[in-house]
């Protein structure tokens, strides 16, 4: 889960991280209003779940942004707040890196870019630290890192501070990734967050009430709503393949096939162990908002859960819903003779006998796909 700049900047506060004084505004009148309180200049900034604001223009002085349109998402608030006197930029972040199983703090003295950017281009810049969840982040590791920053003892210290707060941040709101770029030191030495990011594990929000009240469901997808109010796991891509599947890991291969043979999946969309038919109502339902899809793949594995149950609901699905896209089912497992049999009460034909197969009559159908009526196979 995300939250905003201005959010994540007031969980800073609390924490003794410096930030910029602001406010989150809807109107100019109150921009203007703020504005006059924290004296000029001042930044006003757009409040939107994305990377690379001020390249879009997301990050001005003095201009109302309200109602502006960066990468598909539209603003409705902007956080207005003093604009630093800026001596130099760095970066300074924390992740949860899956190979090490460990938070990994990194520190570039090249802030105010993304950091992939740094990465990719000036790998030399940027120092980790993978630190050992049991033992901590000691504070002679965050000097080490401080003193990679700067050169002056004074900002050497305050920097440790702000590493070390960062990290308990960190592990107390169950984390995935912090972020602070740039780091800033000002025209008077001061070192402060400029930038403030935070994302929090979703697995956790039911212990972090406080997070879970902030999350902005107007700047959320509809369909990842929508799933996980219905208990899927869903995550929309760029393709035009819809793909139905029981189990992340069947899943993710799924896609690979998909991909593997020239075709684009539009999205990842987990049904999960239950064979609750209307979970597929409203797996398709989710599936069918996405103009691009040409196709729907369904790729049951039936263990818990049950192929019969899976092709209810599909039939349910057609009785419903306006399908105007061919389908592929391919149904193994619990039940899938009884399954196959349902299925023969909708318009279907017999399709491939292999995954493979189903994928690739998928791509096939997907290319060939111009609106006409749908047609359903079934692997």
């Amino acid at each position: 889960m995300k939250i905003h700049e201005y959010q994540a900047k007031e969980i800073f506060r609390q924490a003794g991280i410096p930030v910029p004084p602001g406010k989150t505004v809807e109107t100019v009148d109150e921009a203007v209003s703020i504005a006059e309180r924290l004296g000029l200049p001042v930044m006003v900034k757009a409040q939107v779940h994305v990377g690379g604001r001020g390249k879009r223009g997301g990050g001005k002085v003095c201009e109302n942004m309200r109602g502006m349109d960066i990468k598909g998402l539209t603003v409705k608030k902007v956080l207005v707040t003093s604009a630093a006197k800026i001596a130099s930029e760095s970066y300074l972040g924390i992740i949860l890196d899956r190979d090490t199983r460990r938070p990994v703090i990194m520190i570039s003295p090249a802030g105010g870019i993304d950091i992939e950017e740094v990465a990719e281009s000036t790998p030399e810049k940027i120092w980790k630290l993978a630190v050992d969840p049991n033992q901590g982040l000691r504070a002679y590791q965050a000097r080490e890192l401080a003193f990679k920053l700067y050169s002056e003892m004074e900002q050497v210290k305050q920097a440790t501070s702000i590493i070390m707060k960062l990290y308990d941040l960190f592990w107390q709101f169950d984390a995935s990734l912090v972020e602070i770029n740039p780091l800033i030191t000002t025209d008077k030495g001061k070192v402060i967050a400029l930038d403030a990011k935070c994302n929090i594990d979703d697995n956790a929000l039911y212990r972090q009430s406080r997070i879970a009240d902030m999350r902005d469901l107007d700047a959320e997808d509809e369909g990842e709503i929508a799933a996980r109010d219905g208990g899927l796991s869903f995550v929309r891509l760029q393709g035009n393949i819809g793909c139905v599947v029981n189990g992340a890991g069947l899943a993710m291969a799924t896609m690979d096939l998909v991909k593997r043979f020239g075709g684009e999946p539009a999205n990842f969309l987990d049904i999960g162990g239950s064979s609750n038919p209307e979970k597929v109502v409203t797996a398709l339902r989710i599936i069918l908002q996405d103009r691009d899809v040409k196709a729907i793949l369904f790729n049951i594995f039936g263990g818990i859960t049950r192929c019969d149950d899976v092709a209810n609901g599909i039939v349910r699905a057609f009785e419903k819903l306006d399908i105007n896209v061919p389908v592929v089912v391919r149904l193994t497992g619990t039940n899938e003779e009884v399954a196959n049999k349902i299925l023969k009460t909708i318009d279907v034909r017999t399709g491939a006998t292999t995954l493979d197969d189903a994928v690739r009559q998928t791509i096939e159908l997907a290319g060939s796909f111009a609106g006409a009526k749908k047609q359903t196979a079934v692997a």
